[in-house]
This record gives structure tokens, sequence and C-alpha cells, in this order.
């Protein structure tokens, strides 16, 4: 609208500042900043009456707490959350403006063709923990590889130990905790990104290596071995025995070398933390320009954090390959509403305290932000946690809105490169896939450089 505030939509009822606002600064023609607003936080555009609804990105973002008149800083003082009604837009999936993912050109990549014909983006050797009992181990193993000469060679990215806090006295069966687990770790040993494995455990653990080799295509068994520290006499034994493989394995990988592959070979999982009020307008959009094009020449893309797409899921159920496929998202979202009111909470929990300082003032508004990494392509598939898929093109994941677990999920799931967007600054990184950080602004670029 002006070098001062940007208007999203031609309906928002907000603009965003561009800079630093001051009483009387110019706004439009007509109207003048009434406060100071900072950088990224939101202006009224017009008088609003208390419980008129706000609206950013043309959608819904809250409720006004009280009146508000044009020109006025708009955020927690006087926006206040309001919960989603039941979610109807699912059974009224319509067809909805989407990009066409029809292959678009040859483009291509570098990377490490494995066996299965999947392609990594990195060589790694991983070290695996079957139970918590053998996370000590683990860690030693590949603790002895930080300064070992192999890695200097340039075809090995390094030696990842992979660990965890379960596997012992867990439900056998059918149990949901142990088919997520073996779904996490399984995912990790399918991963392109790894040359080989080394599987560590305890020997008397629910969770043996031999439930996990079950689920492993032949052609990816020759690259695990497996380590029991009861077999080999004590921890001691173990890393030795744990070392000597791990360095078989590096001989291997050594041998492999970067090849052109398509990109339909690439998977990249979608995340976005520390948040701020550019990230919505800025490396969020940015982003979802890319996974179109990405997804255009027949590669995939994860999306993920369920509570954080609360607000705007009703833009996910009209980009739905199918019906089935938005009521399906549906009940997802239904599950964490259920789960929430459970424990006497909502989804407005979320946004932090950094978002809110950043500018982000409800869930809505942070939730219409954070799908944009999403792009335009089509829905295709939505998956339980670290669940594999033999579908491309855009997917959607169920996970908790925590970047840590969710990116596990996403590199479990296949991702064999993440995608970060940040707008306050967060020091989140995966064990196992490159993660790409893409700032919000060039303040947070400048100051947050490495």
């Amino acid at each position: 609208m002006s070098n001062a505030i940007l208007q999203m939509h031609a309906g928002d009822s907000v603009g965003v500042a561009l800079k630093a606002l001051m009483p009387g600064d110019q706004l439009t023609d007509a109207l003048a900043c009434r406060e100071e607003v900072p950088a990224g936080h939101k202006v009224s555009l017009r008088d609003v009456a208390a419980g008129d609804a706000l609206y950013k990105y043309g959608q819904m973002i809250g409720v006004a707490s009280q009146e508000i008149l044009a020109g006025s800083h708009v955020h927690v003082h006087n926006l206040q959350y309001v919960e989603v009604a039941a979610n109807a837009g699912a059974a009224a999936h319509a067809d909805a403006d989407t990009t066409d993912n029809a292959p678009q050109s040859a483009g291509t990549f570098d990377g490490y063709i494995r066996p299965d014909g999947q392609v990594g983006t990195r060589n790694y050797i991983g070290v695996m923990a079957t139970v918590n009992c053998s996370a000590t181990v683990v860690a030693r193993i590949a603790r002895h590889f930080d300064s070992h000469p192999a890695l200097r060679c340039a075809s090995v990215d390094g030696v990842v130990p992979l660990t965890h806090q379960t596997g012992c006295g867990i439900a056998a069966g059918e149990g949901v905790d142990l088919n997520v687990l073996r779904r996490v770790l399984s995912g990790y040993l399918k991963n392109p990104n790894f040359y080989g494995w080394v599987v560590v455990g305890l020997g008397c653990e629910v969770n043996q290596a031999d439930g996990l080799l079950d689920e492993i295509d032949d052609r990816l068994r020759a690259g695990i071995r497996t380590v029991g520290i009861q077999d080999a006499g004590g921890t001691s034994a173990a890393i030795e025995e744990g070392v000597a493989a791990v360095e078989a394995l590096l001989q291997g990988a050594a041998r492999v070398e970067r090849q052109p592959a398509p990109l339909s070979a690439l998977k990249v999982g979608l995340q976005c933390g520390g948040s701020d009020g550019w990230s919505g307008i800025t490396a969020n959009p940015a982003l979802g320009a890319a996974v179109d094009r990405v997804v255009a020449n027949g590669g995939s893309a994860i999306l993920a954090e369920t509570p954080e797409i609360y607000g705007a899921e009703q833009l996910l159920y009209n980009r739905a390959a199918s019906p089935e496929i938005a009521a399906e998202l549906q009940s997802k979202v239904d599950w964490w509403q259920d789960y929430l009111a459970r424990h006497g909470q909502d989804m407005n929990n979320n946004p932090s305290p950094g978002n809110l300082a950043g500018g982000i003032t409800t869930i809505l508004e942070k939730s219409l932000g954070a799908v944009a990494k999403s792009g335009t392509s089509p829905l295709n598939r939505v998956l339980s946690y670290a669940e594999p898929s033999a579908v491309g093109g855009l997917l959607f994941m169920d996970s908790p809105g925590y970047d840590p677990c969710s990116v596990t999920g996403e590199i479990a799931a296949g991702a064999n490169l993440i995608c970060f967007t940040t707008g306050r600054g967060s020091t989140s990184g995966a064990a196992g896939a490159p993660t790409l950080k893409l700032a919000s602004n060039h303040q947070l670029y400048s100051r947050m450089s490495e």
C-alpha cells in the first residue's frame, strides 16, 4: 500500500508494518499511524468494533477484544484467539487453484544412488540403538570417528549416532509405542542418506534388531551390521566390535561418488520454527514456490506439524486430490483438538513468546503463514507419523508442532533434505539430513549468518 505498510489481501483489515512506525507516520494518503508499531507487526487499516473478526492473508486471524481505531497497533492487547468452527471445510471439499504438477523439465541434482534406487543427498554411516540400554555404546562408537582419517574422504559425510530412550519394557504385539518406534527406526535404516548402518542392541529388550531388519529390503540388508552387547561380552567389547563394523562400512562408502539424479528422487521435509511476522510473507511463500517446482519435476515434499495448520487447514482441504484425502486430514486435526481439550488446553497455546515478539498474535495467523511453505500443489496423501509413501508430490505427515520430533518423522518417512524457515533464529538441525535454514528477514541473516 505504501513504503510503510503491506496489505496481503484486498479484504484484509490489517496491514504489516514494513518498518518501525511512529505516531503520525503516514500509512496511506488518508490514514496516519496512531502509536508505535514494531516492524513486522500489524496495524489496523480501518475502525473495528469489539467482537468483530480481523483478517490477514484474506483469512480470519481472530476477533477484536476491544474497539480498535484505524492506524492502531493490533496485537495481543486487542486481538484475541477464537476457536475455528468444527472444520466444516473438509466435508465441503471443493476444487481450488493448484499448480499443475506434471513434470515440466529434466531437472537433476548430484546425489548418491542406492541399491534400491533411492538417492541420498549425503553419504553417512549410521549407528543405531535398538534400546535405551545401548545408547552409550552407540555414542562411543560414533565419537571414535570424530576425527577419523576416513572422514577426510570427500565421499563420506560422517558417522551419525541415533539413540532414544525406549525399546526395553515396551508393550509388544500391536502396541502403539512399539509400532511407532519401529516405524521410525526402520525408516532411518531405509533413508538413502545412509550408505550403511551398525545396529546395536543389549540383547534382552523387546525391540530386537531382527524385528527391524525383517522390514528392510534385501538390497539394503547387505549394508547393515548388528552388534549385541551381551553377546560381545560387555560395553567395551561391544564398542570395539562396533568400531570395526563401521570401519568396514567406511571402506565401501568411500568408493561411492555423486552422480546426476532426477529431481523426482528429491524428498524435502518442510519446517518452520522461531517464526516472526515476516515468515508468512517472505521465507514461507518463497519455500512454497520452490516446492511447486520440485513437485512439478516429479519430486516430493512433506508438510507436517498438525497443530500448526489449525486455522489454515481449509486451504489444504481445498487442495486435496480427493474428498477422502480431505476427510483424512480433518480426522488428524480433530484428534489434536480432542487431545488438547482432554488436557484443558487449546490450539492457541502455540504461538511461543518469540513468535509473539516477532508480530504473530494467534495460532490462526501463524498457521496461515506456515501453510504457505507447502506451495500450491495438490495434496496427494495424508500420512501417519514417520509413515513412508509410495505416492509422491505434496504429502502431509501428522506430527506434534515440535520441530525436532517433526523432522525426525520426516526423515524416517524418507526425506533426504530439510528446508527450515525461521524469523527469530532457530538453531535446530537434523541428524541424517542436511538442513537448509531460510531467514525471513535480512537482520536475522546478518546477525546469525553461521
